[in-house]
C-alpha cells in the first residue's frame, strides 16, 4: 500500500470503523519512504485476524468501533508473546476509554485531529520503543484521575517518590511534562540508551506500565 519494502520499513496496521479516517491515514502514511502500511481492519475483531496473519510493527487503533472496540482488542494484542505497538486514536480528548486504554497497553495516544507530521513523527517513535503520547490526553488524565483520587494521593506519590535517585526523579520530572527519550537525553546530557535505562528503573520503583502513569504520580506529588 506504498512505502519502503525494504527491511528498514515500519510495517502499519491501521483500524478504524470510518472508511475516510483509514484513507486518509493510509495515504499520509503510505506516503512516506520509511513506512510500509500492510493492512486495514475495519473494527477491532478483524483487527486482531490481521495482526495476526500481517505481522505489523504498529497499529493505529480506533477506540469506539463495533464488534470489538480498540481498548478491547488492543488488551486482546497483549497478550500475544510479541505484540505490536499499538497507538491509540482518540477523537477528543477527554474520551472516556482512553483511561482504560493505560491498563490496555497502549504505547501512544494521539487526537485524530493532531497535524500529519506529528501522527507520522508518532509512528515512528512508537516503532523505536519510544512512547509517544499527545500532550492534551496526557493532560486530561492527569486532571480527571486526580479528580476521582482520595485526599492523602499527593502524600502516597511522594512516598513512591523518595525511592528514586536524584538523576532518576529528574528523568521523571522529563517524562511528566511528556518528553520523548531523545528529548530528555538532550536536557540532561545523556544518552538515549541511558534514558531508557532510567526509565526502565522508573517503572519497577513506582510499579508504573507506562509513562502516563509516571507523569500522574508526579503531577500528584506536586512538582509540576
Amino acid at each position: 500500500m506504498g512505502g519502503l519494502t525494504g527491511e528498514t520499513a515500519v510495517r502499519v496496521l491501521v483500524v478504524d470503523d470510518d472508511p475516510l479516517v483509514r484513507s486518509a491515514l493510509v495515504l499520509m502514511l503510505g506516503g512516506q519512504e520509511d513506512l510500509e502500511v500492510v493492512g486495514e481492519a475495519v473494527d477491532g475483531r478483524e483487527a486482531l485476524a490481521r495482526v495476526a496473519d500481517l505481522s505489523p510493527d504498529v497499529v493505529l487503533m480506533d477506540i469506539r468501533m463495533p464488534r470489538l472496540n480498540g481498548l478491547d482488542a488492543t488488551r486482546e494484542l497483549h497478550r500475544a508473546p510479541h505484540p505490536p505497538r499499538v497507538i491509540v486514536l482518540t477523537t477528543f480528548d477527554a474520551d472516556e476509554h482512553v483511561v482504560g486504554a493505560l491498563g490496555a497497553g497502549a504505547d501512544g495516544f494521539l487526537l485524530k485531529d493532531t497535524p500529519p507530521a506529528q501522527i507520522v513523527a508518532a509512528v515512528r517513535c512508537v516503532a523505536a520503543g519510544d512512547p509517544m503520547l499527545s500532550p492534551s490526553v496526557t493532560r486530561t488524565l492527569i486532571d480527571r484521575l486526580r479528580e476521582q483520587a482520595p485526599d492523602d494521593r499527593e502524600a502516597a506519590a511522594t512516598r513512591r517518590l523518595r525511592a528514586l535517585t536524584e538523576r532518576e526523579l529528574e528523568v521523571a520530572l522529563c517524562v511528566g511534562r511528556g518528553h520523548s527519550n531523545a528529548e530528555i537525553a538532550a536536557a540532561l546530557h545523556l544518552s538515549v540508551p541511558t534514558v531508557k535505562a532510567h526509565v526502565s528503573r522508573l517503572f519497577d520503583k513506582l510499579g508504573a506500565t507506562n509513562r502516563v502513569q509516571i507523569a500522574i504520580c508526579v503531577h500528584d506529588a506536586g512538582l509540576l
